[in-house]
């Protein structure tokens, strides 16, 4: 197991860009959000291992877009850390609400989200063909719809 004793969280305005399009294939996409949102990486002695942007959306609401983890390094608690900032954040910025979305074929985020107190609100049918210009590949499917989750805020943290 990973020893993420030395895992720091610190916003940035430069985000690796090979991360940002890991956990969104869209250059287009990430190109409209980016310049809204604010950045985060996590570093883990002193390399960028992972990254999320905090997107304000309506009143009261905020997203979490683009959270990523370098390959070699998911599923050691990387991204728990990164949403469990997000949520404090999010928190700390005076937000009601967090939101997330996933593709419908990702199914470790849904569960990594679910896990950490994300509940699902809705699905987005036919997001990704909609909006992206070569489909979308994920575990060996075609990805579709993106499945909404969110958290209420107001109430106390897991």
């Amino acid at each position: 197991m990973l020893y993420l004793m030395n895992l720091e969280i610190l916003p940035t305005d430069a985000p690796p860009r090979d991360l940002l399009l890991l956990a969104d294939e869209c250059p287009a996409s990430v190109d409209d959000y980016l310049p809204r949102g604010r950045c985060h990486v996590a570093l883990l002695d002193g390399e960028v291992v992972g990254q999320y942007i905090l997107l304000h959306t309506r009143p009261f609401t905020a997203e979490v877009v683009s959270l990523s983890v370098a390959p070699a390094l998911q599923r050691r608690g990387i991204g728990t850390r990164l949403l469990d900032h997000a949520v404090r954040t999010a928190r700390t910025l005076g937000f009601r609400r967090l939101e997330i979305g996933t593709g419908d074929t990702g199914f470790d985020q849904l569960r990594l989200y679910e896990r950490c107190g994300f509940v699902r609100c809705g699905i987005d049918r036919g997001y990704f063909t909609r909006f992206y210009p070569a489909p979308v590949i994920e575990n060996g499917l075609v990805c579709r719809d993106m499945v909404r989750l969110s958290m209420d805020l107001d109430r106390p943290a897991r």
